[in-house]
């Protein structure tokens, strides 16, 4: 057994930092120098823990998805078809409104098309699940849904306000559709 310099961090701290820095600029606005910056580890140790930026940002994405992104684990337990959409586009009004404005999933960084594209398919399968729809497609119904929920992180990027952002979500709600 090898034994090596034991590891001088916290990989969660730097996780959090990085998670911090990619939802303020972005993937391609943010270097490992930036994350050493922030967090004091220097960059032999990030590329040690995580090997690359990519995988460095995947971890940091799933960070972002189990902590201020979560708000769809909650919406996907509401009773019903329209109570789910509503909390997934109040919960993105919440989330993306807040220090960090906007959201870290929009955008066109490595892994995150496929990110999109799980949460739209487990929207849908819940609206489905629900049988709430008749005659309307589960699927077209989760995008639209998600796509309201990534407008309103782009309007939260560009200044909207929190309640502005309700309002758009209470908006698109009207547009619901009657069983």
């Amino acid at each position: 057994m090898a034994v090596g310099r034991p590891r001088e961090f916290d990989p969660d701290r730097v996780e959090d930092a990085a998670m911090k820095l990619f939802w303020e600029r972005g993937f391609d606005g943010v270097s490992i120098s930036d994350v050493s910056d922030a967090t004091g580890v220097n960059r032999r140790g990030i590329y040690a823990e995580f090997e690359s930026k990519e995988n460095l940002f995947a971890r940091a994405t799933q960070r972002y998805l189990a902590g201020p992104g979560d708000y769809m684990t909650d919406a996907l337990t509401q009773p019903s078809a329209r109570e789910v959409a509503e909390a997934m586009m109040h919960g993105a009004a919440d989330t993306v409104s807040g220090d960090i404005r906007g959201c870290l999933t929009v955008g066109t960084a490595p892994g995150l098309a496929e990110v999109r594209d799980e949460v739209v398919h487990r929207l849908a399968d819940r609206f489905d699940i629900a049988a709430e729809l008749p005659g309307a497609d589960a699927l077209l119904t989760a995008r639209w849904v998600v796509a309201v929920c990534q407008g309103i992180a782009i309007q939260a990027r560009s200044g909207a306000s929190r309640d502005e952002l309700h309002a758009v979500a209470d908006l698109a709600m009207a547009a619901w559709p009657v069983s």
